[in-house]
């Protein structure tokens, strides 16, 4: 490569603090070094956690992030961050799951995205939320989530 393209993160490398709201969180993208062919890219965050805007009490999810870049990639430790910053932030299962899949692929420009939130029970029911952008591409492998649905003793 005869430039760098990581020249300018500012996040990774650093001691950067977890942002205290998701509007407050930075995300940053690198040029994709290939753009010119269709990939998935997998994020898992097992322990994702946010809070319950009517209790305060908080809510846990498994999220899986599937997208195909296209010109751009996310850096990792900004997305950690960006999912951090929902730590402390109320608002339901649906709205965190869909708003970081959108903001994602709205910053991302991929080509396509999806998220799925695996949320744990509260009140004896959990929640699962699934958001993609449009139709899975074809020729990418992109692997099931490999979430098995919530089960109890049953």
């Amino acid at each position: 490569m005869s430039e760098n393209i990581y020249s300018d993160l500012k996040q990774l490398g650093t001691n950067t603090a977890l942002p205290d709201d998701p509007a407050k969180a930075e995300l940053e993208r690198v040029q994709n070094p290939q753009a010119d062919v269709d990939y998935n890219v997998r994020f898992v965050a097992p322990e994702f956690t946010s809070l319950c805007p009517m209790t305060g009490q908080p809510d846990f999810a498994h999220l899986v992030i599937d997208y195909v870049p296209g010109a751009w990639l996310v850096e990792s430790k900004s997305l950690k961050l960006y999912l951090g910053s929902f730590r402390d932030h109320g608002a339901f299962h649906e709205d965190c799951t869909v708003s970081i899949a959108r903001r994602l692929a709205e910053f991302t420009q991929a080509k396509w995205l999806r998220i799925g939130g695996y949320w744990y029970p509260r009140g004896g029911i959990p929640i699962d939320v699934f958001y993609q952008t449009g139709p899975m591409p074809e020729g990418v492998w992109i692997p099931d989530q490999g979430v098995p649905p919530y089960r109890g003793r049953g």
